[in-house]
Parts: C-alpha cells; structure tokens; sequence
C-alpha cells in the first residue's frame, strides 16, 4: 500500500500543460525554439484554449502536448477543432501513462495539399444512398450522381466515401470506397476501434460493437472507452483516410505534405503495420520511476522541426 501511495504521489506531482506551460523552463523552451516572442506568445495561447477545452489532454504528460503542438505550429496548423486542421490525441502508454500524439485531420491535408501550388482542386466527402451508380465498364472509375437538395442528403445514409485532385498540370484522380472497405479498413488498422467488438476478462479493456455504440447499447459511464475519432468522427476519419491514400499513391508530395504524412504515421511497426494513434486514455497503473516534479525535464522535439533562426525548416 505505501508503494501505490508513493507512485501516486509521483503521478500527481506532475504539472497540468495550464500550469508547466507557465514555468520559465517551457516559457524558454518555446521562445527558444520559435524565435519570436510574438508568435511564441500566439503559439502558448492557442494551444493553452485548445487544451483548456480537452479535459482528456489536460491529465497528459505536459511535455508530449508541447512535441504534438509544436509539430502543428512547424506546419502552419491550427490546433481550433473548429478548423479541424490537427488535434492533439490523448492517448495511453504502458511506461508514460497518459500522453499526447499529434493527428492531422483531413482538413489539414488540403491545407498543406492546396498550399504547395501543385493542386487545382481537392476534396473528400461521403456518398449517400442512391447517389453511387457503379463504375465504368472499361475505366473502373464511380458513377455518382449528387443529389441537389442537402436536406434530403442528410437524411440518407452514408454508402460509401469518395476523394480526388486535380493538378495544375491537368492530372486527375479519383478515388472511392464503399462504407464496408472503410469499416473494414478502421477493424484492421486502429488500435481502438472495434467492428465487432471486444470481450477481455478486465472490463476496461472490453468494447461494444460498432452497431451497438451507435445505438448507444453500453453501460453508462464507458464514454471514456470510445474516445477515438473512428467513434466520435468516423465520417472525417474516413475522409482523412481516402486523402492519405489518394495523395500518397498518386498525388505530388510537398516537403510538408511528406512530413504531415510521416509525423501523424509516427506509431508504425517494425514490419511496416500502421498503427493509428487514436488510443483512448485509460486508467493504467501510474508508472514506475515517475520523475518528482523538481526533477522534470524539458521535451525533446523532433530533429529537423525548426532550423536555427526559430523558422520552419521545411518551409
């Protein structure tokens, strides 16, 4: 029992971002690294209302919110959910208990995708029903008919997802998947999200069916278990999902759009398995050896993330 306690003690003694965010250790770290005590001011306040509005990120570890916040700022981003250009996932680890990881949304690759003068026109959206009318017998590509009026596209299920570009050079792509490929899609790859479901013998780590959290059909108070995006967004994952794929295989690939695709790729396996990092945070058993607060050192950043003028190194 003294051992818990100690560990907890450790747990607890480490500053909220609100609080390390504000010591002269970060405040240096910050200026340090953006260059500018103006945009370091306007980089600190944003991402202090963006955290501020997260009571998930507000218990992670002060030092991966700063790494995923200044990823986004290395990009020109906005961290607004309202923009929906990257978040900062909450997310846990075995050894550091509750941490951060940067995510780009979908939104964010048109934004380095349109920036980059390469592209004419890009954009992912869903397909409602009635709207795909198959492929074309000799070019594979979808037949969709849009229907005009929104009211009755929103009252229609969702059947599939559909992505393209144009490029300044006259080059198009296109792109869809029936909504089975991207649950399918989602099952395969992400750590939290389960198609079916999940039964383990410790019930935190049980899940409901995709169909039943739709329906609402799990126990009250297991929010916490199905804070992915997959489940609070799986529109705009899919979206994000049919743009990383687009661009990736056939679209030019900025300086900036390799690295949006590489840092929110961060999680992938030795064998080349992606593993998206959209975890939810649980209740894991504080870690061992946690730093006393008198002890915690600064973040290390990502090499190459500014270079020595507090610039973008990859502008």
């Amino acid at each position: 029992m003294r051992v818990n306690n100690s560990l907890q003690r450790q747990n607890s003694s480490k500053p909220k971002f609100s609080v390390a965010i504000q010591t002269p250790m970060y405040q240096k770290l910050v200026n340090d690294t953006l260059g500018d005590p103006e945009r370091a001011r306007r980089f600190v306040a944003s991402i202090s209302s963006a955290v501020a509005v997260n009571p998930a990120l507000q218990e992670c570890d002060a030092g991966t919110v700063l790494t995923a916040a200044l990823l986004g700022e290395s990009l020109n981003l906005s961290p607004s959910p309202q923009l929906g250009q990257y978040y900062m996932v909450p997310y846990n680890d075995k050894k550091r208990g509750k941490v951060a990881q940067f995510q780009i949304g979908y939104k964010g690759y048109i934004q380095l995708a349109e920036r980059s003068g390469q592209y004419l026109d890009l954009d992912a959206f869903p397909v409602v029903e009635g709207e795909y009318k198959g492929r074309d017998r000799f070019t594979r590509r979808p037949i969709l008919e849009f229907l005009e009026d929104d009211g009755e596209r929103e009252n229609r299920p969702v059947v599939g997802y559909y992505a393209y570009f144009e490029l300044t050079n006259g080059f198009r792509k296109v792109l869809y998947w029936s909504r089975e490929k991207m649950l399918a899609h989602a099952d395969r790859y992400s750590q939290a999200f389960y198609l079916n479901g999940k039964d383990a013998q410790d019930a935190r780590y049980s899940r409901v069916s995709y169909a039943d959290f739709l329906a609402g059909n799990y126990p009250q108070g297991d929010d916490w278990k199905y804070s992915s995006f997959w489940y609070k967004d799986f529109d705009g994952m899919a979206c994000k999902t049919m743009l990383r794929q687009l661009i990736s295989k056939w679209g030019i690939m900025s300086i900036d759009l390799q690295k949006a695709l590489a840092s929110d790729e961060a999680a992938i396996g030795n064998d080349g398995t992606p593993n998206y990092l959209d975890t939810p945070t649980e209740d894991p058993a504080p870690a061992l050896g946690a730093p006393e607060s008198g002890d915690e050192q600064a973040p290390e950043l990502p090499e190459g993330l500014f270079d020595e003028d507090g610039q973008r190194a990859l502008a």
